[in-house]
């Protein structure tokens, strides 16, 4: 079969060769200008390394090991006609992200990221243009806008109060007993902060936790069946996008499929519209028919006036379907809508969840680190309340150990890839114009220049006056920066730092009866999730009153 695909491979990248005569005469130039480019493999005639790139998976492992074995801080990889330039120090990372930002500000075109933003209606797949900037605009200015956060602040409240609930009823009885349950009151770490994100991000953008039909989801299971399926669909999606895909770099082989990523791409998709279209449809007919508040005009210098307008809106889709431009008509289309819809949700899931699996699993193997944090949250917040989101400010500690998982403990291992708009150099070297630059979330974190004992889970090398999750210097990756930095960044941090501090002020966490001390932080062999999901035993510690009513 492999070698089937290789001599497929082989031929069709020469027919692409020769049909492609305008972009090999570009690749020619390019080549001139050889011994300029970073180094990296010389790769065979035509398709370059792409052999390699179906052989080593995941792919993310062979190029952090060619980087190693190459001793460089910058390594060239072509694939077909594309080079692809991957970065791990924070000095070419700036020079990406800041210096250079106006010339990588576009992003590649692919199956996936077509699909994921239905043909490039939204923002974080779309190239560099004017319908990247609408939809930037709308993100950044109507819906994760300081006044939205504020105004939404009771909604992510209530989820937070869903948590505790949730979690305070696997808790054992007074007796001993396990309640509601009968696997000894064990808590799977993985599950709840991944329901918890996708829960609170379902209420903020749809007003509603549940997607089935029928009643809310019973407290024991926290999920019914539509929202396992919604939260699966939006993770596998994360998972494909720019996934180092053949037909990533050679489009023409997109209708081969020969890796079956489009066929996972669709059925994903598929989900998502069948979970997404009917609630998006029924909206717009609300507002189009006049059944709930209209917005004013589109004016984007009267602050006033879209504060006015979001105060009508109940979530963020009453939002989007909401806009109007300056004649009075819908600003965004139904696909705009619908792309935001996914964008928003596929953003606010996997870091915030990952960095707390992680986290926890650290601290459980430190627990005199555990005992600081809550040390700090009883100071702070005491022990007759449960944290909020006011309280954030002044956990210093708590947001330096969500730092360092950050660092160490990155859901991906690349940024989402910037495109090369014109020729322009990186440290000295080449980068010519159209090729994909990837900056190493996995190596600038873990850069041995940079950190000291780099792979030890240490918060306090965090510790500050006022710490903030993100890292402007980019010593690290926690949001993106620049023209393609995360909009999200605020909302992205207090989501974070609620469920940690929730799980972390209302529960002593304990191993589960048998299991060998310290937990293995072994990453799983496909992607940088711990290996074996995080499983532990809470137990109350608050005064029983504190806890919401079940």
């Amino acid at each position: 079969m492999m070698f089937a695909v290789v001599c497929i491979a082989l031929s069709l990248s020469l027919l692409y060769w020769w049909t492609n005569k305008a972009r090999c005469k570009s690749l020619g130039e390019s080549l001139q200008h050889h011994r300029r480019l970073p180094p990296g493999p010389d790769g065979l005639p035509v398709i370059g390394s792409i052999l390699h790139m179906v052989w080593n998976r995941p792919v993310y492992r062979w190029v952090h090991r060619l980087l190693e074995e190459m001793n460089t801080d910058i390594l060239c990889l072509r694939f077909g006609a594309v080079h692809v330039v991957v970065v791990t120090s924070p000095e070419i990372a700036r020079e990406v992200l800041r210096k250079n930002d106006a010339v990588f500000a576009s992003r590649p075109v692919s199956f996936t990221s077509e699909s994921f933003s239905l043909g490039y209606k939204g923002v974080t797949m779309s190239p560099y243009g004017e319908q990247w900037k609408k939809m930037r605009r709308v993100l950044t200015r109507e819906i994760l806008s300081p006044s939205m956060e504020r105004l939404f602040q009771r909604r992510r409240e209530e989820e937070a109060d869903h948590l505790i609930r949730f979690v305070y009823s696997r808790c054992s009885s007074g007796s001993g007993a396990p309640a509601a349950n009968d696997d000894g009151g064990l808590v799977n770490i993985r599950y709840v902060a991944q329901h918890f994100c996708a829960n609170t991000i379902r209420t903020l953008m749809f007003g509603r936790r549940h997607l089935g039909s029928g009643d809310e989801p019973i407290l024991s299971s926290f999920a019914g069946p539509e929202e396992e399926a919604h939260l699966s669909a939006l993770l596998t999606l994360v998972g494909y996008v720019f996934n180092f895909t053949i037909s990533d770099y050679i489009p023409a082989w997109i209708g081969l499929d020969i890796d079956g990523q489009n066929k996972v791409v669709k059925g994903v998709m598929k989900t998502l519209n069948r979970l997404h279209d009917p609630i998006i449809q029924g909206r717009i007919h609300e507002w189009s028919a006049g059944l709930v508040g209209r917005s004013g005009g589109d004016d984007d210098d009267d602050n006033d006036n879209r504060d006015q307008t979001s105060t009508c809106c109940r979530d963020f889709l009453d939002v989007l379907v909401s806009l109007r431009d300056s004649e009075g008509l819908p600003l965004l289309s139904p696909d705009e809508i619908r792309a935001a819809t996914v964008e928003i949700q596929a953003a606010s899931i996997d870091n915030p969840s990952n960095a707390l699996e992680w986290v926890l699993a650290e601290m459980m193997n430190r627990p005199e680190v555990m005992q600081k944090a809550i040390s700090e949250l009883d100071r702070v917040v005491g022990k007759e309340r449960l944290v909020q989101e006011s309280d954030i400010p002044r956990l210093n500690y708590l947001k330096s150990c969500i730092r360092e998982a950050f660092r160490l403990h990155p859901y991906h291992a690349f940024n989402l890839p910037h495109v090369a708009m014109e020729d322009t150099t990186l440290s000295g070297y080449l980068v010519p114009k159209g090729s994909h630059v990837l900056v190493s979330r996995l190596e600038l974190g873990r850069n041995t220049d940079t950190w000291d004992a780099p792979l030890e889970f240490r918060p306090e090398r965090h510790m500050a006056p006022d710490v903030l999750l993100a890292e402007p210097d980019l010593r690290f990756v926690s949001f993106s920066t620049g023209r393609r930095g995360c909009p999200g960044m605020s909302l992205g941090s207090t989501v974070t730092m609620m469920l940690f501090a929730r799980l972390l002020h209302g529960f002593t966490w304990s191993m589960p009866p048998g299991l060998v001390h310290p937990i293995q932080l072994k990453e799983s062999a496909t992607d940088l999730a711990l290996a074996e999901p995080l499983c532990l035993k809470p137990q109350p510690r608050l005064p029983e009153h504190i806890y919401p009513s079940t």
